[in-house]
């Protein structure tokens, strides 16, 4: 595959990202170094397969992620691709380098800095200036509040209100938050002008959470929503004995109910990775399906999986087998109508 993917707009900020995207976790040397060279040729085979977005954070490798994405777009028309970094862990330097940050964050890399929690308002702002630094750009055009689960209060009085006025400035295109929950983004796109969430494993062939309440919030209020973590940390890529789910070994019963997802792919001449890949765009509130990958050939096979056209026939045994809900939208089908397809200006709905 190569070429253009096709592009959605975020909500009505005028950011348009590719429907399937890069997660930059694992250069950032998520459970395992990457080396510098590969960094830059995953990053680079992103590119010549059509990616033009790419997303980040500070936490990832203490900054190493943002360093190798910056360098791997440098001299590229800043104008053709998005970046959207995050907010909300400040990297101080450490008193003393001692260890990886193994166990701490769980990259591997030295643990040159420490993670300090601040969603105040200028924490927001040095944040945001320091991921400029490692990036090597003048702008990022997303923004999102990372992962508040413990700091719902500042977050939603400080952090938030500080993105918007970026926003307002002209300084970044389009805010939100990313998490690894569906229940307080929920919060987040019916109290807030949100333009985008980023919602990680909580909606994929296994876990359908966020259809419960954020989705339809979604459509509702015009926002959209970027899927992330839709392998579910590898079950769904190749849901073997001692895979993971959700960062940990995955139960017996989900092994089974990932198992028999990939017996129904197959029968159906397709793959278990095409049809993770695929599920999230059923809906119509997701605007890109974010895929963390940290070599070229995975890439490469994201790609492929993504641009393969997943049999009706899959979907309809899935949901007649109970492996699939009734009620789950699945590709293909008629659609409601998505945030693109919503007329009139939505913003100062509520204010914080």
């Amino acid at each position: 595959m190569s070429g253009p993917v096709r592009r959605r707009t975020l909500g009505r900020s005028g950011v348009e990202v590719t429907e399937l995207s890069f997660g930059a976790a694992g250069i950032g040397n998520l459970y395992a170094p990457v080396t510098d060279e590969q960094a830059a040729t995953a990053l680079d085979r992103a590119w010549h397969v059509g990616i033009r977005y790419f997303d980040t954070a500070p936490h990832y490798g203490l900054g190493l992620s943002e360093r190798r994405l910056g360098e791997a777009l440098r001299g590229r028309d800043r104008s053709s691709y998005v970046i959207s970094t995050k907010v909300g862990r400040l990297l101080a330097p450490a008193d003393v380098v001692t260890g990886d940050d193994l166990a701490d964050g769980g990259f591997a890399v030295p643990r040159t800095h420490r993670r300090i929690w601040d969603f105040s308002a200028d924490g927001v702002r040095r944040s945001l200036d320091s991921s400029l630094d490692r990036l090597g750009v003048d702008r990022v055009d997303v923004v999102f509040l990372h992962d508040p689960d413990d700091h719902a209060e500042e977050a939603f009085r400080e952090g938030y209100p500080a993105l918007e006025k970026l926003r307002s400035e002209g300084v970044v295109g389009a805010i939100g938050a990313g998490m690894n929950q569906a229940e307080m983004l929920t919060r987040f796109v019916r109290e807030t002008d949100v333009d985008a969430v980023l919602c990680a494993g909580r909606y994929t062939l296994l876990d359908h959470r966020a259809l419960t309440e954020l989705l339809p919030a979604a459509s509702e209020r015009g926002t959209s929503v970027v899927i992330g973590g839709v392998f579910n940390s590898g079950l769904l890529a190749d849901p073997r004995p001692g895979a993971r789910f959700d960062y940990t070994e995955a139960p017996p019963g989900l092994l089974a109910r990932a198992r028999a997802l990939r017996a129904v792919a197959e029968r159906h001449g397709t793959t278990l990775r095409a049809a993770a890949l695929a599920f999230p765009s059923g809906h119509p509130a997701v605007a890109s399906v974010l895929v963390g990958v940290r070599a070229p050939e995975q890439v490469t096979d994201a790609a492929e999986q993504f641009a393969a056209e997943v049999p009706a026939g899959f979907w309809q045994e899935a949901r007649e087998t109970g492996l699939l809900p009734p009620e789950v939208p699945v590709p293909g089908e008629t659609r409601e109508a998505g945030p693109e397809d919503i007329r009139g200006d939505v913003r100062g709905r509520h204010r914080l």
